[in-house]
Parts: structure tokens; sequence; C-alpha cells
């Protein structure tokens, strides 16, 4: 998995290494920004209008599939790559056409406290990275990553594994070269969270009733070291260096 980077628009990361500060992994829709509110309505609409023209099935048929390769893969188009020979990054591209702008949500200082926080910054998100970096500027916080890894990249021996691959936590960790203590991923998918914190990383979920099966769980598992209902409080919380949760069992 190479890190998905935009010389112009990232900062240039430098070389890693056990002593270096904490890394976040920050994921991206209801975390970074509230996409239930709009833009996750229509990346669903276009999901299935995709399904729809891609295979020549009705609409009813490309709802079906559309939910269980996202149920069983994490993303439509690994189930869509597999089962249907379809070009990851074309079926991406047609199902993520829309103008994101005027849909993007986010917290009020995002950017101020993100600059402030202590160590590198990465997103990782089975979103395609094209989109991920509209929403980032959009939010005014893409000079603030060191670096960018869409689903694109998650590509382990040949075969695409995004989030919640515990294959893919532990080929992040060989290639931050950081021990795995001293990365935190923050998200708001609970099975996600779970890989991270079996690979040894620290976890923080940030609860977002819209993300799916959020509102079946009560309480809070062992494999979440910290649960925040927005970013803004954590943010501020660490930017002394403190890292939030407890590693997991690498």
């Amino acid at each position: 998995m190479r890190p998905a980077r935009a010389p112009s628009a990232l900062r240039r990361s430098r070389a890693a290494g056990p002593h270096d500060g904490p890394v976040w992994l920050f994921d991206l829709d209801n975390t970074l920004h509230d996409a239930s509110r709009s833009i996750f309505r229509l990346i669903d609409q276009r999901m299935s209008q995709a399904v729809a023209t891609t295979l020549g099935v009705d609409r009813a048929q490309a709802d079906a599939l559309r939910r269980r390769y996202w149920t069983r893969y994490g993303a439509t188009a690994i189930g869509m790559a597999r089962h249907h020979g379809v070009d990851i990054h074309r079926f991406l591209a047609l199902s993520h056409d829309f103008e994101v702008a005027p849909l993007v949500h986010g917290e009020t200082g995002l950017a101020r406290r993100l600059r402030r926080l202590p160590g590198r910054k990465i997103l990782l998100t089975n979103a395609p990275a094209h989109y991920a970096r509209q929403v980032l500027s959009t939010l005014g916080i893409l000079h603030e990553f060191d670096g960018l890894w869409g689903i694109e990249e998650m590509n382990l021996q040949g075969r695409h594994r995004p989030k919640p691959s515990r294959a893919l936590m532990h080929q992040i960790l060989a290639r931050l070269r950081v021990p795995a203590h001293r990365v935190i991923l923050i998200e708001d998918t609970l099975a996600n969270l779970k890989s991270a914190h079996q690979a040894g990383m620290r976890t923080v979920y940030v609860y977002h009733p819209g993300t799916p099966f959020s509102t079946q769980r009560r309480g809070r598992d062992l494999y979440v070291g910290r649960r925040v209902n927005a970013l803004g409080p954590l943010l501020t919380w660490a930017r002394d260096g403190r890292i939030p949760g407890s590693p997991g069992r690498a």
C-alpha cells in the first residue's frame, strides 16, 4: 500500500522512526465531517446508479448488491471488482461524480485544532482519494495532513483490502515504521476500530448516529479506547501530547 500523495496539496512527511511522536489516522466520513447530513444519501444514489448502469440490472437489484458488497467488503467497489471484473477506478469515478463542496458540513475551528495537534496526521478512508481531497479542501484542512490513503491504495498482494481488514492494519504499521501503540485510529465505524485494536493501535470512537449499525450498540467495547461525540473536545484535550485510549494486543 502506497500513500496517495499530491505534493502540491499535502505536506511532505518526515522520515518515520521508532522515537517519533504519535501518528493520527483519521477516517473521513462522519468523522471529519457530517456525511450523513447530505453526502451519504447522494453517494448511495450514485452507487446504485453506477451498479445498475455497469451491470445492466434494475434499481432494486442494484440496491441489493450495493448493500451486500458494502456489508461484506467494507466497500461496494470491492464487490464489483471481485465478482464482476469491474475496474475499481472507473467505478469510483462514476459513483462519486458530483459537486462535493455544497454538501460538506464540518465542525467550527477544525483546521485550527488540527494544526495544534502534535505528531503526523494521515487520512485513512475507504472513499476514493479524489473525493477525499475535495472534502478536505472544502473543510480547509487539506494542508494539515501529511498523507492521504484512499481505497485505491489499499491493495495487498494484488487484492483490494479496505478497512476493517486486519492485514491492512498491519501493512499500515509496516509502512509507518512506528510502534503500534504510537498510532491512534479515529473512526466512526466500530468494526474498523476493532481490527486496529487487534493490531495494537490505540482507538478513538467518534459516535455518529448516522453511521450504519451505530445505534445497535450500547456502552463501550473493550477495543474502544475513548468515545467522543465530536472531534473538537478530543483535539483540544490531546494537543498537549497525551495519547488517548489504551493500546491493543499486537
